[in-house]
């Protein structure tokens, strides 16, 4: 196995989801309610965004990719390391879904304390 610095974003989702498969199925109902606020909410989303990486416009596109993908795969997402790591953690949907694994387990929506030390040690080096 390779060394955790030289891992990409997919081989860390793999990783993640292969050691937490339980935490999965929440997570991706949290990045679907995340999604829908977005949505329903792009106003607010607005008003909040300042200074950040990339326009609003690009992060709700992302936000839609994601929705899209997880109703798409639905339960899949949940039993394959692979399919959630490749759908949702590549290209640019890594960058949303990061913030959505960190807002995650930063209001404690998670289960299992572990996992949020999982998250920082892969994704918050």
């Amino acid at each position: 196995m390779q060394a955790l610095h030289k891992f990409n974003n997919v081989e860390k989702a793999k990783l993640l989801h292969a050691l937490f498969i339980h935490q999965i199925p929440g997570f991706l109902t949290y990045v679907q309610e995340l999604s829908a606020f977005m949505k329903d909410h792009p106003d607010e989303v607005r008003k909040v965004w300042k200074n950040q990486m990339f326009g609003v416009d690009f992060w709700f596109q992302l936000s839609e990719q994601a929705d899209r993908k997880i109703k798409q795969y639905g339960k899949q997402l949940e039993k394959s390391s692979n399919l959630f790591a490749d759908q949702l953690f590549d290209g640019y949907s890594a960058l949303y879904l990061h913030h959505c694994l960190t807002t995650y387990t930063e209001k404690g929506k998670h289960t299992d304390p572990k996992f949020k030390t999982a998250v920082d040690l892969f994704f918050n080096p």
